[in-house]
């Protein structure tokens, strides 16, 4: 059964909007549970499998090859996301390149970058945005050695900054990612808010950065690049404290 062909190809059908929240339930206790155990096994490092897990608990039933690298190409306002045949070499050079960082990296630094390659690459059939943020946010929890606390836990903040975080996501395709300031200081005031119970006074590291705003919106679940130009493939930089 997929939903998504069933209700005609609308995702504000209400059979769809609810199997959505439901399977980002499921999504929200499997990270939890990941997290949990990666910490008690001693394997604190990112992986393919659950990457994968996290985008299938997030489209299950809803879109075909949940949990799979898209077998097609796929195109988000004007960007061209990276071909199909080259999605599993890219992502495998980002969970290592993720991985060789984990010790050294600053934290929120190294967040910003799995979010805006993972979005960049655009793995998945759906379910990117989805995935991204919680890959994001299993990296802090392994970072910080416990499921960081939070009655609101970063994806969903970020998912409520909606228009902040086509923003930072633009910026750092137009610089392939050697830019990624807004993205960092958006994680950074929103961590402060998820731990503190309040957004940071004077507006948060995001008021000394943030640039005008995009005259296009960009879709909910991807992100847009700055132009209808193909992306250039750039190295990863290497994330740093910023």
């Amino acid at each position: 059964m997929i939903v998504f062909d069933l209700v005609g190809n609308n995702e504000n059908d209400p059979v769809y909007q609810t199997l959505t929240m439901e399977n980002g339930a499921r999504q929200y206790d499997f990270m939890k549970s990941v997290v949990e155990a990666a910490l008690k096994l001693g394997r604190p490092f990112l992986s393919t499998q659950v990457i994968k897990s996290l985008n299938y608990h997030a489209i299950a039933c809803l879109h075909p090859y949940a949990g799979e690298f898209r077998p097609c190409q796929v195109w988000v306002g004007p960007h061209t996301p990276p071909a199909e045949y080259r999605v599993q070499a890219l992502m495998d050079d980002f969970v290592n390149f993720v991985n060789l960082n984990l010790q050294a990296a600053d934290p929120v630094a190294l967040a910003a970058y799995v979010l805006w390659r993972f979005n960049w690459i655009h793995p998945f059939i759906n379910g990117n945005g989805r995935t991204a943020r919680a890959a994001c946010y299993f990296i802090l929890c392994i970072k910080a050695g416990v499921w960081l606390p939070g009655n609101v836990i970063l994806p969903e903040l970020i998912k409520r900054e909606r228009h902040k975080y086509q923003i930072a996501l633009r910026v750092a395709d137009a610089t392939n990612g050697s830019d990624l300031r807004l993205v960092h200081a958006l994680l950074a005031d929103l961590l402060h808010e998820q731990l503190n119970g309040s957004a940071p006074a004077n507006g948060g590291a995001w008021a000394t950065v943030a640039p005008p705003e995009p005259d296009v919106a960009a879709p909910a679940d991807g992100h847009q690049a700055p132009d209808g130009g193909p992306p250039v493939d750039p190295p990863p930089p290497p994330p740093a404290p910023i």
